[in-house]
């Protein structure tokens, strides 16, 4: 593990040098390519090297950030072309993924802590260095209190655990259970405002709207992935309180995943209304992690992995068409199928992949986390049905806003995509729906 920290340490001083912008993400295509190539036990954590190692979970988190992260810079060619602090562009990414690798291979609770608010202010540097709007300060602000007002009572809690026990391997924890409120509460709440839990989720469509279309792949694709990992971790050493308490929190996520969907239908802008949906997957996520059952944890991790290419491929292609309008605005992108009809083709299958259509990774996940709710009681099966449904709804919704009605005239002088934006498109869709023919690493771990 410590042989890929070190690439992406050494891959720092090329982001010094001048049109270094392509060959930087091609070293991420090779760095993921080795990645994909370690040998992994089923069971255990393996490749141990210092503090840290790999387990299946964190293995297909680890590929999600640096796949992603190859798709980010690929995003993003306006930045080189009209060279707006490209360099410092680049490095911000490296660091970024050198933080989430970090914290997903961490096998110490607290270094697991460190990097996780660390993974923070990369992010906040993207918003506020190359976001579009003025508010991105304010949205920088909401990100970082949100998050850091919890942060502290996680890291006394990781503090008590290593003054009881005297160490905090994360893989050695799983012998003991935990029976205190005050600690499971100061454990997990940081990990539901980085979900984001319904409540605690109005960062999330802020921090979307003012962050660049990077930003909003990575918050999209990987910030949302830390909170479940965080979870499907912490859990372990917690199991009887949270039989007592999880009713709390899946009461919370099911009625608010709802809520969320209802709320889709009211956003007038593209990348508010694909915010606002991860936050209603999310939920459901959520729900199937404190339901504590094998389902449940399975489907968590799947539809995280498959939440993940979706969204941030969907808001590849809002600003494919920001690129083209000026505006992500509803009202004004009708008819789009008029002038970019291949795009229409990618609106359709994503959009079709976000209402968990067949053959995604959604798909899957989200038949595991029903099955794991509805087995934890069958009540809930009225607001699983809701969330379904208007989630099938608002992606219409989306859809024939966009693609369909009486074009605004003064795009005349759109053109159609360019093959740089097709192959990410390709390249966030072709996984999505590939990995089902492997579902057996997703659903074969424990």
């Amino acid at each position: 593990m410590l042989k890929f920290f070190m690439m992406m340490i050494f891959m720092i001083p090329l982001c010094l040098k001048k049109n270094v912008f392509w060959l930087v993400q091609m070293m991420m295509m090779m760095m993921f390519f080795m990645f994909m190539n370690l040998t992994l036990t089923i069971m255990n954590f393996s490749n141990l090297s210092y503090m840290m190692g790999c387990d299946l979970i964190s293995y297909g988190l680890i590929l999600l950030s640096i796949w992603i992260s190859f798709l980010m810079i690929m995003a993003s060619e306006n930045l080189m072309k009209v060279d707006f602090y490209s360099n410092f562009f680049l490095l911000n990414i490296i660091l970024l993924l050198t933080m989430l690798y970090l914290t997903f291979s961490a096998m110490n609770l607290f270094m697991f802590y460190l990097f996780f608010e660390g993974s923070l202010i990369p992010t906040l540097m993207l918003i506020i260095g190359w976001g579009y709007q003025p508010e991105r300060i304010q949205a920088g602000m909401y990100l970082l209190f949100y998050t850091l007002f919890v942060s502290l009572p996680l890291l006394l809690g990781i503090f008590y655990i290593y003054n009881k026990m005297n160490y905090m391997i994360i893989y050695f924890l799983k012998f003991y259970d935990y029976n205190m409120f005050m600690l499971y509460l100061s454990m997990i709440m940081a990990f539901l405002v980085k979900m984001p839990m319904y409540f605690v989720h109005l960062w999330l469509p802020k921090a979307h709207v003012e962050a660049p279309i990077s930003g909003s792949m990575i918050l999209a694709a990987i910030m949302l992935k830390l909170g479940g990992y965080g979870l499907l971790r912490i859990l372990i050493f917690l199991q009887k309180i949270n039989m007592k308490m999880s009713f709390i929190w899946i009461i919370i996520s099911l009625i608010g995943g709802f809520y969320i969907s209802l709320k889709c239908f009211c956003q007038v802008d593209m990348k508010s209304l694909i915010a606002y949906s991860s936050v209603a997957h999310m939920s459901l996520v959520i729900g199937g992690i404190m339901t504590m059952n094998y389902w449940g944890f399975m489907g968590a991790y799947v539809l995280m992995i498959g939440h993940g290419l979706c969204s941030s491929g969907m808001f590849c292609l809002s600003n494919i068409m920001y690129e083209r309008i000026g505006s992500r605005s509803l009202f004004l992108s009708k008819g789009m199928m008029n002038f970019m009809p291949s795009m229409s083709l990618w609106w359709f299958l994503f959009l079709s992949s976000n209402m968990a259509a067949p053959p995604s990774l959604n798909l899957m996940g989200e038949i595991s986390l029903i099955n794991s709710l509805i087995s934890w009681s069958w009540m809930s099966m009225l607001m699983l049905m809701m969330i379904s449904f208007f989630s099938a709804g608002y992606s219409l919704y989306l859809y024939s806003f966009t693609q369909h009605g009486k074009y605004n005239l003064s795009v005349y002088s759109i053109y159609n995509g360019v093959s740089r934006e097709y192959l990410m498109l390709m390249l966030h869709w072709l996984p999505l729906n590939i990995l089902i023919l492997k579902i057996d690493y997703s659903m074969i771990w424990f």
